[in-house]
């Protein structure tokens, strides 16, 4: 990495520092030479700004130009006082105000030998820097981030289109999913974001804090080559799980993307089958973010739809079984992306969620057949009104106050409907046959 340190000791410059010693680790990434009075719009971080100062007239006019270089983070001024008889007080001043570092150019020193030799001095330290970044290609995707880091001069990070962090140099300043969604979109944001190469459903992004310059731009993209072979390479150790495990399905529709998702999904579980697109993972925790980083993955997917079920806490087979049934209750739910835990759904919702779509209509015809046809005929809705007494808990009081009917009204229209059904609607069994029928139509299609 070349530093303001580093021009001062280049031969033939003899740069001498005027202000600002205290900051001369501040990398350089390019030259500018600029005679404008406030040349801040052509400005970008970490340029060595070179000139003459033509603008200078009288005292006050460089409080304008250095704010410039201070608001663009500039590396440096070098400045040349031969046509005003030395540097004056004021551009030093402004300097030392703003923390910019000011080095005095000798007076019978051409700008074309200092732009050539500062030129010759970048490209060298790029290809030093990606020499030694391709020096680091064996290492884990953690080391490859702090070399890449320390040659740039930046903080970086690796992110998982999930959303997560995979890792950093310093806290992400922003949320993680925002960095993929804007990615995703196209927007433009405070970070320069390069994708990782790999064949992955589930790709990661590199981060660098900050705009780039076309030298940094090289070195990130070959960073994010490394990162796609370290990922690559690397093999996951099956997870050590307890006999009791929580079991994870998740369906990609219309690919086969699920196994990689969900291994993504889960960096940390035991993949137990994979069938195109729905697979399934055993895992020692409860993925509680499931649901937004799965929203923040599926811009960039084939899927038309991803679908997430959580089983229970329990042994194996049996908490796979309760993963698929909380599958199935998220196939029936609207949206993009539905994630469902079991532990969230009533008991015969999983139970009615591992039945067909053929035999849930057939199950709703059987027992609710002759009320069905009732209904249609004398346009009544006495299955509305069964459905009510049920949900009340079988009390005509609190059925009747919902109905907003008096309460022998009520009694008439559950004794009918009993009679249609050929049912005791008072009687548990027949109670619990009935509201799965209904519920059954609430699943069906």
């Amino acid at each position: 990495m070349t530093t303001v340190k580093t021009l001062l000791g280049l031969p033939g410059l003899r740069l001498r520092p005027r202000a600002g010693t205290e900051l001369l680790d501040r990398p350089v990434t390019r030259i500018y030479v600029t005679e404008l009075s406030d040349p801040g719009r052509y400005l970008s971080a970490g340029e060595l700004v070179l000139s003459g100062l033509l603008w200078w007239r009288e005292p006050g006019d460089a409080e304008p130009f250095v704010a410039a270089l201070a608001r663009s983070g500039a590396a440096a001024l070098a400045a040349s006082g031969a046509d005003s008889g030395g540097i004056p007080d004021d551009v030093v001043e402004a300097c030392v105000r703003h923390r910019i570092p000011l080095l005095e150019v000798p007076a019978d020193l051409s700008f074309s030998v200092i732009t050539e030799q500062v030129v010759l001095a970048l490209a060298a330290a790029s290809d030093s820097a990606r020499k030694r970044l391709q020096a680091a290609a064996d290492a884990p995707v953690e080391t490859l981030l702090e070399r890449a880091s320390a040659e740039l001069g930046l903080p970086c990070w690796v992110l998982s289109a999930l959303g997560r962090v995979v890792a950093g140099t310093t806290p992400l300043p922003v949320p993680a999913e925002d960095v993929v969604r804007r990615h995703a979109a196209r927007e433009a944001g405070s970070l320069t974001v390069l994708p990782v190469e790999g064949r992955h459903a589930v790709p990661w992004l590199v981060a660098v804090g900050g705009p780039l310059t076309t030298a940094q731009t090289e070195l990130a993209e070959d960073f994010a080559g490394l990162v796609g072979v370290t990922r690559a390479r690397s093999s996951r150790p099956d997870a050590e799980l307890p006999g009791e495990a929580r079991v994870v399905a998740l369906r990609t529709e219309g690919s086969d993307e699920s196994r990689d998702v969900l291994r993504e999904l889960l960096p940390d579980g035991l993949l137990l089958e994979s069938t195109g697109d729905t697979s399934y993972a055993a895992t020692g925790s409860r993925p509680g973010s499931a649901a937004v980083e799965l929203s923040t993955v599926e811009p960039l997917l084939r899927a038309r739809r991803i679908l997430c079920g959580v089983g229970d806490p329990a042994p194996r087979e049996e908490a796979r079984e309760t993963a698929r049934y909380a599958l199935e209750v998220a196939a029936r739910r609207p949206g993009r992306v539905a994630v469902v835990a079991a532990a969230d759904v009533d008991a015969h919702q999983l139970l009615l969620a591992g039945a067909s779509d053929g035999l849930r209509a057939a199950l709703r015809r059987r027992v609710l057949g002759p009320l069905l046809a009732y209904d249609a005929e004398q346009h009544t809705d006495l299955v509305h009104t069964v459905r009510v007494f049920l949900e009340c808990s079988g009390s005509p009081t609190k059925a009747a106050k919902a109905l907003h009917v008096h309460v022998n009204t009520l009694r008439y229209r559950i004794g009918r409907a009993g009679e249609l059904l050929g049912a005791d609607l008072t009687e548990f069994t027949d109670q619990l046959d009935v509201y799965l029928a209904l519920r059954a139509g609430d699943q069906a299609g």
